[in-house]
């Protein structure tokens, strides 16, 4: 990986991550196309530059991470689901983090997921003056709800955001307040995942060079300067307009991929 591919790669981070579109996946493409190795240290950055992106989330939204103590208490139910399936299945995890396939298939599937949730859970937008928090409230219960939905994205071209949105949707609460809580979900989430695979990258015996630091560093600035960007009009478009677009970029590009693999690539190696 040389500093042109880690521009790249953190552009498409910050871009992506809290689209419902997978950033771990657009990244394993963009990898895959710039024949960037998948070695141990490319898996490890694919990881870690999600940091950058996430912590945007807190610059931007600041004072709701000080409103209570029991925010806190629902993040952390929230993110549990995520701990116990990142420790039992890391090793399958970081299998799949080398499969372009797995990531198209995992698109197309969200896709059309996402072509009808709008549809599926329409009434979580309607105004009710009798209760108006009800669909914004949300509880512990559905907070570990959306914790498991949120594991889903362990599988590349899933989308974490994409996942515990649509799970936070299930529990009755409307798009702009999974979304939201789903970005809140991602700091320890992602916290967590990269001090667990700075540990086991350290623990399996490698060691950074300076020139691999200075990558994670400038990947990091990057993916946050341009998530900035990226989180306040995915809100006030979602709010708006909802998901069928998202879920018509994942099926047109899953599909291009499956193609690209088996019909060209095949017969370029």
């Amino acid at each position: 990986m040389n500093l042109l591919e880690t521009i790249i790669l953190a552009v498409i981070e910050g871009i992506t991550e809290y689209l419902p579109v997978s950033s771990t996946g657009h990244m394993i493409i963009a990898s895959s196309f710039m024949r960037i190795a998948t070695d141990d240290f490319t898996k490890l950055f694919t990881i870690v530059i999600q940091l950058g992106a996430i912590l945007s989330v807190v610059v931007l939204y600041w004072k709701r991470f000080f409103q209570s103590v029991d925010f806190y208490f629902k993040l952390l139910v929230a993110f549990i689901p995520a701990v116990v399936l990142g420790l039992l299945l890391n090793d399958f995890i970081d299998s799949l983090l080398e499969s372009p396939v797995t990531v198209a298939i995992s698109l197309i599937i969200g896709g059309f997921i996402l072509l009808k949730v709008d549809d599926w859970f329409k009434e979580n937008e309607v105004y009710d003056a009798e209760n108006p928090t009800a669909h914004t409230e949300i509880s512990y219960m559905t907070a570990l709800k959306i914790g498991f939905f949120q594991c889903l994205a362990m599988i590349p071209g899933t989308s974490r955001s994409g996942a515990s949105i649509v799970g936070g949707m299930t529990q009755k609460i409307n798009r702009k307040t999974a979304a939201e809580f789903s970005f809140f979900l991602a700091v320890p989430t992602m916290f967590g995942a990269t001090a667990y695979k700075i540990y086991k990258y350290y623990k399996a015996g490698f060691v950074l060079s300076s020139d691999q630091i200075n990558y994670l560093i400038i990947g990091n600035i990057i993916a946050f300067v341009v998530a900035l960007i990226a989180i306040k009009s995915f809100i006030d478009y979602l709010s708006k307009k909802g998901f069928k677009i998202f879920g018509y970029y994942r099926i047109v590009l899953g599909i291009a991929l499956l193609v690209i693999h088996f019909f060209i690539y095949k017969l370029t190696i």
